[in-house]
């Protein structure tokens, strides 16, 4: 399927130097809006109040959100336990639930949160409370900053042993611009940022590699099937003849995404809204940042000729 002529010679390497600054402006836009505002933590992070509450019949999760809303909870997080009868609710305390001293109380956080859930259902109980400090959601927070940096360097390990070195310094260049550039539209928009946010995070830089690895492989079948053309123009080819599979593959990740984010409840939203933003950015960049980071670190034809251990003359030869 072929939205595109693949043998279309659209330049865009012409324009690098404006892909090149505008990839720039985003990425040094991201780390100051990170910097200077932050990324608005969920309870993942933060730490909070857990609560599990039981039903005797049937309840809906909106019902139970509804409840929080009511007794002045912002952004509580309500998920179902293995069924439609159990809920899990994560809250930030509110004034009502704190002792004398400004320390969570669990009897006041239950005598607080009951009556409101009672209110919208009769049959509902407190099955179990607790209190998550925020050591433990900073732990998190570094594990998580580690966890995506070993993925990107990981892959960057794999793209030297599969390609070449300029192959690998590309893919890391692009791939820490679009994990900050997804994490600053976060910190500007002041989204809640949670652990289901950070593992989309490390699935659009997965993403975002695999575009990049479908461009490189052509450039390398190019580069060994042209004998004089210029790597510019190798680079070209290489984006056109990929593009109808980029835009596909992009758009129909988007639509499920969509999908997902719509018609799958709030619990998802910032896992769908987060690889929106992945995958409209890893599509940018695999066709406007990668191949030009590639000509300037002056990838060749000889870079990508395979090796004869005989006669290392032959192998330099086109």
């Amino acid at each position: 399927m072929e939205i595109f002529n693949p043998n279309s010679n659209v330049n865009f390497l012409g324009i690098r130097k404006l892909s090149i600054g505008v990839a720039i402006g985003l990425l040094i836009a991201s780390i100051v809006l990170i910097a200077t505002r932050g990324l608005n933590y969920g309870l993942d992070f933060t730490g909070g109040i857990s609560i599990v509450a039981d039903y005797e019949q049937p309840v809906a999760i909106n019902d139970v959100r509804n409840a929080m809303v009511s007794i002045h909870v912002e952004n509580p997080v309500v998920t179902s336990l293995g069924g439609t009868r159990e809920v899990s609710i994560r809250l930030q305390p509110t004034q009502a639930m704190l002792d004398d001293k400004g320390k969570v109380n669990l009897d006041k956080v239950v005598a607080v949160v009951l009556p409101a859930l009672q209110a919208q259902r009769k049959d509902a109980t407190i099955k179990s409370r607790d209190y998550v400090g925020s050591q433990v959601g900073e732990e998190l927070r570094s594990d998580g900053i580690i966890a995506v940096i070993l993925v990107i360097v990981g892959i960057m390990l794999y793209l030297w042993i599969r390609f070449e070195w300029r192959f690998a310094v590309a893919a890391l260049l692009t791939e820490v611009h679009d994990a900050l550039v997804t994490v600053g539209i976060f910190a500007l928009t002041q989204r809640e940022f949670d652990l289901t946010v950070l593992a989309s995070v490390l699935a659009v830089v997965g993403y975002s590699i695999n575009d990049k690895v479908v461009v490189f492989d052509r450039i390398r079948e190019l580069f060994r099937l042209a004998r004089k053309a210029e790597p510019e123009e190798v680079l070209n080819r290489s984006i056109n003849s990929t593009l109808s599979r980029t835009i596909i593959t992009s758009l129909f990740t988007g639509i499920t995404m969509a999908a997902l984010y719509f018609f799958g409840g709030p619990v998802v939203h910032g896992f769908a809204i987060t690889m929106l933003i992945g995958i409209v950015v890893g599509t940018l960049s695999s066709i406007f940042v990668a191949s030009p980071i590639l000509l300037w670190l002056g990838v060749s034809k000889q870079d990508l000729m395979p090796k004869t251990r005989e006669n290392p003359e032959l192998a330099r030869r086109p």
